[in-house]
């Protein structure tokens, strides 16, 4: 009796495990539906691109960047335009001023005393100026277009962040759904092989360690497969978050196997060109203002010169009532100049300033092409690398699935134990994911060693 309740609970445990690995992969299989439904869009990697340039905030705001930039060159550049103004003044007098006239019946005798003005007086001042030469201006518009470009560039650094990580995270994602795909593989041999080695036992060709070990291995596939699919939402996550796609919306991920293994291939050959980085190019343009600054500053004791005309419509009577009856008008034009003589050595400091400004940004472009260098040959090391990782484990999946078909046969047949079994289905699984991670280890370091050789084109 106790021999019979015992394989009544080995039986048990069996249907457990089986039931168990059922459930975790009605889990991926559900995750699978929640995410790829005919009603859900399924994006490629450059779909996947495409929307992030459209949408993602980052590429958004620098685009908006870019129209600030616009304006604010457009408002520094509306002083070169005539600048009108109209002012005025009302003004009543509650005493009018005195002044002192000679008295014409007795000049030697004192001054007589005379109230002047007008009790109400109304002045309205029509003014007009219109700027010649102003070496601020001058400056604003020798740098409008360096500014312009500034901000593209800052929109394409943007775009080219975005684009990496867009790929990488995608290809992060496929990992992960490759992953499963093979572990669920392996589940259901591993499953199988807890029957068999179970059958087995029970005919009294193995041990009962056989089908324990085997329900042993199955437990931790399901562990692996678990985490796995566990892990789809936040990758998703991920990929939208960099995407600027809604958190509320889904959608699939699609991929052409045939053009991403051709998406692995580069050309190594290839000599880094320094110039082709967004960051050299940027700090070459920085190089460009700070040069028009220094000129600036050198030019500083040239005048400023504007052409003005003012016109004066002035009402004058010491009736308010009447005071619009009638205007008295006077106007006058001319030229003004402003020239510093003297500024206590201030143009002169701000030339030094601004030249070793200038000097601080040569240092940092000699510093980022020697920090480009660094990254183009780290990345040019782990692609070569994982290229050939990948051919490797390429080799070595090939081999284990022959070892483990060859080994599961010679099991069944009671040549070997079950322990090569063991050996060769953790051989196997290593193999596939193993080789899957090297896939996608070479086309996340292509993406690297693009981006350090200034290959990935913002503009797409």
């Amino acid at each position: 009796m106790y021999q019979v309740s015992k394989k009544g609970v080995r039986i048990k445990c069996i249907i457990f495990f089986i039931i168990n690995i059922l459930a975790v992969s009605g889990c991926a299989n559900a995750q699978d539906k929640n995410t790829m439904t005919d009603s859900v869009p399924s994006f490629t990697i450059d779909q996947c691109i495409a929307y992030a340039l459209q949408h993602q905030p980052l590429v958004k705001q620098s685009s908006l960047n870019i129209n600030i930039t616009k304006l604010t060159n457009d408002i520094s550049l509306s002083g070169w335009l005539p600048q009108l103004n109209l002012s005025g003044s009302l003004t009543h007098y509650a005493q009018l001023p005195t002044s002192f006239a000679i008295n014409s019946a007795n000049p030697a005798g004192p001054p007589l005393k005379v109230q002047n003005g007008v009790v109400n007086t109304f002045i309205p001042a029509l003014s007009v100026s219109q700027t010649i030469y102003n070496p601020g201006l001058s400056l604003a518009a020798k740098t409008a277009s360096l500014y312009v470009k500034q901000a593209q560039e800052a929109s394409d650094s943007s775009k080219i962040f975005i684009i990496s990580a867009v790929s990488k995270t995608f290809y992060g994602l496929l990992l992960n759904l490759q992953q499963i795909d093979i572990l669920k593989e392996d589940t259901i041999r591993l499953a199988k092989n807890v029957q068999d080695s179970y059958h087995q036992y029970i005919g009294g060709t193995s041990d009962a360690t056989d089908y324990q070990t085997a329900a042993i291995t199955l437990n931790n596939s399901k562990s692996q497969l678990r985490q796995a699919v566990e892990n789809i939402t936040p990758l998703y996550a991920s990929l939208k978050q960099f995407m600027g796609y809604s958190p509320d919306m889904q959608f699939n991920v699609s991929y052409d196997t045939t053009k991403m293994m051709q998406d692995i291939i580069f050309d190594t050959t290839q000599q880094l060109q320094y110039e082709n980085r967004i960051e050299l190019q940027q700090l070459n343009t920085d190089k460009s203002i700070q040069n028009q600054l220094i000129s600036y500053y050198k030019k500083a004791y040239i005048p400023t010169v504007s052409a003005f005309y003012n016109y004066f419509p002035e009402f004058e009577n010491n009736t308010f009532s009447s005071l619009f009856n009638e205007a008295y008008p006077y106007s006058y034009y001319g030229l003004s100049f402003t020239m510093p003589i003297f500024t206590g050595f201030s143009r002169v400091k701000n030339v030094q300033k601004a030249k070793l400004q200038g000097q601080l940004i040569d240092w940092d472009i000699e510093a980022l092409k020697s920090q480009v260098y660094t990254e183009y040959t780290t990345a040019l090391a782990s692609y070569k690398g994982n290229l050939y990782n990948m051919d490797i484990m390429k080799y070595n999946d090939d081999m284990a699935k022959k070892v483990y078909d060859i080994v599961s046969l010679q099991y069944s047949q009671g040549i070997v134990p079950y322990l090569n079994v063991v050996n060769a289905e953790t051989n196997l699984i290593s193999s596939e994911i193993g080789y899957i991670n090297a896939l996608f280890q070479v086309l996340s370091s292509k993406i690297d060693l693009e981006k350090s050789m200034g290959l990935i084109n913002a503009n797409r």
